[in-house]
C-alpha cells in the first residue's frame, strides 16, 4: 500500500493546508515564529507518515513514525492554542483546526494500536 492510500495521510495533508493558508494572515512579525514552527509541525505529521509506511519496515519502525507525527500533532495543537491566546486566530478558525487535528489524531492512534505488538 502506497503511503497516499491511507486515509491518515490524506487527513493530515488537509490539516497541513488549512495551517499554511491559516498563517498566511499572521502578522509579518511572526514570520520566524509561531508562522513558521506551526507550519514545520505541521508538515511534519503527514512526513513521518509518508517516511514510516514508505520505507516498507517493521511495523515497529513504522509505530515509531508514527508515535513521531502524533508528537508533531501535540506540538501543531499547542501552538495553536497559543495563537488563540494572542489573538492571532478566532474562535471559529481554531475549532476547525482543533477539530481536525482530533480526527488526526484518532486516526494515527487507531494505526498505531493495529500495527503495534
Amino acid at each position: 500500500m502506497d503511503y497516499r492510500d491511507l486515509v491518515v495521510w490524506q487527513r493530515a495533508m488537509t490539516l497541513a493546508e488549512l495551517v499554511y493558508l491559516e498563517t498566511a494572515d499572521y502578522p509579518v512579525h511572526e514570520r520566524y515564529g509561531l508562522t513558521s514552527q506551526m507550519r514545520r509541525s505541521a508538515t511534519s505529521i503527514p512526513s513521518n507518515i509518508a517516511e514510516g509506511q514508505g520505507r516498507r519496515s517493521t511495523d515497529q519502525e513504522l509505530v515509531r513514525f508514527l508515535q513521531i507525527a502524533h508528537g508533531s500533532l501535540c506540538e501543531l495543537q499547542t501552538l495553536l492554542e497559543l495563537s488563540l491566546r494572542l489573538k492571532l486566530i478566532g474562535d471559529k478558525r481554531a475549532a476547525e483546526l482543533r477539530e481536525n487535528g482530533e480526527e488526526v489524531g484518532r486516526l494515527l492512534w487507531g494505526l498505531i494500536r493495529a500495527k503495534s505488538p
